[in-house]
């Protein structure tokens, strides 16, 4: 079994559960955030550090590797001084926007629920 048939989960035949495939690709605490902010358009680097303050910068640079080697985000550097690098979602990366909108409308409605579950308490 070689590492690309661990990371995704396949069997023998080269076929796996497409849940697990997905998860693979966009699961973990922050690869569903940053792809969240970065439907709304271009980020810096430091913008999505401000966003997710509780990320540390080699997990931030890890997750957008990944991301970027998954082909879901793109990697844009202006050569200047300071130099200026940009993420953006690539047409791919969009085809996730409705699942990602489905989790925070989810998120929304647990979040009223187990509160509203608590204050019943």
């Amino acid at each position: 079994m070689d590492a690309h048939t661990r990371r995704f989960g396949e069997d023998a035949c080269g076929e796996g559960c497409p849940v697990e495939f997905t998860l693979e690709i966009i699961g973990g605490k922050w690869k569903g955030v940053l792809l969240y902010h970065l439907i709304d358009g271009r980020k810096r680097f430091n913008e999505l550090r401000k966003i997710c303050p509780a990320i540390t910068q080699r997990m931030l640079t890890l997750q957008l590797r990944e991301l970027e080697e998954d082909g879901i985000v793109h990697r844009e550097v202006y050569q200047q001084v300071p130099p200026k690098v940009e993420y953006s979602l690539t047409a791919f990366g969009m085809t996730l926007k409705p699942i990602i909108l489905a989790m925070k409308q989810w998120g929304e409605t647990y979040r009223q629920q187990s509160t509203a579950d608590r204050a019943n308490q």
